[in-house]
């Protein structure tokens, strides 16, 4: 399984000839729209344009070889009362299962911390303001305890919202040894991968 990180909070996962992306974006700073790409899937966090563009994808259909379960939370702390429902999707596939948290906002409640568990692949906002915060991120992943962490949606140099923060803010609170920078944005997934937070670079 190959794991494409497009920018913010969109990745593509492949298996075999399959390719299914996740959070699609528009007018995010920075960083051109996802436009004009095919897929065979996509698959939205919540329906905010920079997590659900698809009007500009040519999206094939067909039958995905993931599993899937949905997961609903919150993207703020208040209970949905600020942004609304957030959906978190755990994909399972060649024995490997990445969870996307999208926009979340708060720490998992147990029920819904059995759902997205166990999980291999994380991949985890940590920028805040929309998000959990570089804190508040930390605490999600000890909550879940994946293999590998893919840091997303933050202050990426001049791409991303202003408003967000950095990603060396959320590294900053971990030993330097767990921490693994890639000059790529693809990331190929194994069931005996590492313990890592994985920083991926963005390609456009």
């Amino acid at each position: 399984m190959e794991l494409i990180w497009r920018g913010h909070s969109c990745f593509v996962l492949q298996v075999g000839g399959f390719r299914l992306m996740l959070d699609p974006y528009k007018e995010v700073t920075g960083l051109p729209d996802i436009a004009g790409d095919t897929v065979d899937a996509v698959l939205c966090s919540h329906g905010h344009r920079d997590h659900c563009y698809t009007d500009e994808l040519h999206i094939l259909g067909g039958t995905a070889p993931f599993g899937c379960e949905r997961v609903s939370t919150f993207h703020d702390g208040e209970g949905g009362a600020l942004r609304g429902i957030n959906t978190v999707h755990r994909l399972t596939a060649e024995g490997i299962t990445v969870v996307h948290l999208g926009d979340l906002g708060h720490r998992l409640t147990t029920e819904q911390l059995s759902a997205v568990t166990p999980c291999d692949v994380l991949l985890l906002p940590v920028g805040g303001t929309y998000t959990v915060d570089h804190r508040q991120a930390k605490a999600v992943m000890e909550q879940i305890r994946p293999r590998v962490t893919v840091p997303m949606h933050y202050r990426d140099g001049e791409r991303g919202y202003e408003v967000l923060e950095p990603v060396e803010t959320f590294l900053a609170q971990f030993s330097p040894e767990l921490v693994r920078r890639y000059g790529s944005n693809t990331l190929t997934l194994a069931p005996d991968m590492p313990k890592q937070i994985a920083v991926l670079t963005y390609q456009g």
